[in-house]
């Protein structure tokens, strides 16, 4: 009987077959079964690696629901068309929209601020970002006193790094940290010590807790604004990093930041829950710190809405990864209970819109009034002192740093002209404005890092 010589992995490589954890056993069962010729061909077809994911050869069309209205917002408009022209070729997606309100963020190809991508049964933690769930929410304090609110915020609120200290933390609702504990993104200490400690907290940059009157009613609204904190920054990096592993194995070509978890996989189906599960915590984070005010001031709450703006959102087997879009369309929100919230900057109003879905808004409207320059390139452009500047731009309001330290990349003059995106949402039908919150003041987080812990010890030594 002629001797067949064993099957090894070396066999295997040469075959065309990538190293993996599936080469013992695979080859127990060849050489126990003495395969070979077409039975062996016929076994391995199971282990072949799938052919790579192509880019789409060009980019997918997409609606661009922006103008360029004077020479500065040229260069941006292009940078976002540029960007988006990259992304579009990422192959999962069939659609996408950019907003008046729209600026480039990360490297060519990363989608922009204001902008939206729709993927066919996919999930792309970049083009949620690490800020998922940023988000908006409105109640209405009634007949009350814009400053006595203010003043109760001030005193409850929490801006900054980290989270609150075990004595001022907010209790945690035990039914949210049932369904954080059955998930698989989610159920570890770190994320779970977020969640605990980050819950009543408003972070820094643009988020904010804004105090004004309703222009139709008179009424007092208190609007916050944030995102999931720590919490929701664990989900992105663990979903980064889940994608990369399904980019590498299926679409080596796409860019790193566009990689994407297929639904239709246990990784997707869980980080889709996970996504869920932080939205609920979100906007348990904005309930908490308006519940707070209202029992300190003895009020109850006439009304309450949000909305988020950085998320994504499910149609089908369709799903609209929203970059900085408010969603007008009711099926992206399945709590809806009013309309939707755009801020725009500290010295204007917030806008509470409606609106209808159109083959070029694909559901959405602007988040706000976005940049037209970074931070840093503001700084450089403004002249006089700090406070001269604060002076300036927020004459007649109540505008008050969580730090005392005055952030003048949040300035009025940092953002795009409120008018402009006005008119632009007119122009490509992205809401209609039904109400406005006149702004009294405002409270947001400073430069908080000009006297951060590790610089006074710095300054000490």
């Amino acid at each position: 009987m002629e001797n067949r010589q064993s099957i090894t992995g070396d066999t295997l490589i040469e075959m065309g077959f990538k190293s993996g954890k599936w080469f013992k056993e695979a080859l127990e069962h060849i050489n126990e079964n003495r395969l070979e010729g077409d039975a062996l061909q016929e076994y391995l077809e199971q282990f072949k690696s799938p052919d790579p994911i192509r880019l789409h050869k060009s980019n997918i069309p997409f609606s661009i629901n922006i103008k360029a209205e004077n020479e500065l917002e040229v260069t941006n408009v292009n940078s976002v068309v540029e960007t988006m022209e990259v992304l579009m070729k990422t192959p999962t997606l069939v659609d996408g929209a950019i907003m008046p309100d729209a600026c480039p963020t990360g490297s060519i190809g990363t989608i922009p601020v204001g902008g939206v991508a729709v993927a066919k049964n996919a999930i792309h933690p970049g083009m949620h970002s690490a800020d998922i769930c940023c988000s908006v929410m409105l109640t209405d304090f009634g007949t009350a006193d814009p400053k006595d609110v203010l003043d109760a915020a001030q005193s409850i609120t929490h801006f900054g790094p980290g989270g609150r200290d075990r004595n001022t933390q907010f209790r945690f609702p035990m039914d949210l940290l049932v369904e954080i504990e059955a998930n698989y993104f989610l159920n570890d200490q770190k994320c779970i010590s977020a969640a605990r400690s980050h819950l009543g907290t408003q972070g820094d940059g643009n988020h904010f807790l804004f105090v004004g009157t309703s222009k139709k009613t008179g009424n007092t609204m208190l609007v916050t604004h944030h995102g999931s904190r720590g919490f929701g920054a664990n989900l992105y990096a663990k979903g980064m990093k889940v994608a990369e592993r399904f980019r590498k194995e299926l679409s080596p070509e796409t860019l790193k930041q566009n990689a994407w978890i297929p639904f239709e996989t246990e990784e997707g189906a869980q980080y889709w829950e996970a996504l869920q599960i932080v939205r609920r915590w979100t906007k348990k984070n904005h309930e908490v710190l308006h519940d707070a005010i209202l029992e300190m001031l003895g009020i109850e709450n006439e009304n309450r809405f949000w909305n988020e703006h950085n998320f994504v959102f499910r149609d089908g087997d369709l799903f609209y990864h929203a970059k900085g879009a408010t969603p007008l369309d009711k099926k992206f929100m399945p709590d809806i209970t009013g309309p939707r919230l755009i801020p725009l900057n500290m010295s204007e109003p917030v806008l509470i819109v409606k609106g209808e879905t159109t083959n070029s808004n694909l559901g959405f409207a602007p988040h706000g009034a976005g940049r037209n320059v970074s931070r840093t390139e503001h700084r450089k452009r403004k002249t006089g002192t700090f406070q001269e500047i604060f002076k300036e731009e927020t004459e007649g309001l109540d505008v008050r740093f969580f730090s005392n330290e005055i952030d003048i990349t949040e300035l009025p003059s940092a953002y795009k002209n409120a008018e402009t995106v006005r008119n632009q949402m007119k122009d490509f039908g992205l809401g209609e404005v039904i109400d406005e919150v006149l702004p009294y003041g405002c409270i947001m987080a400073g430069d908080w890092k000009k006297n951060a812990p590790w610089k006074k010890r710095r300054r000490d030594r």
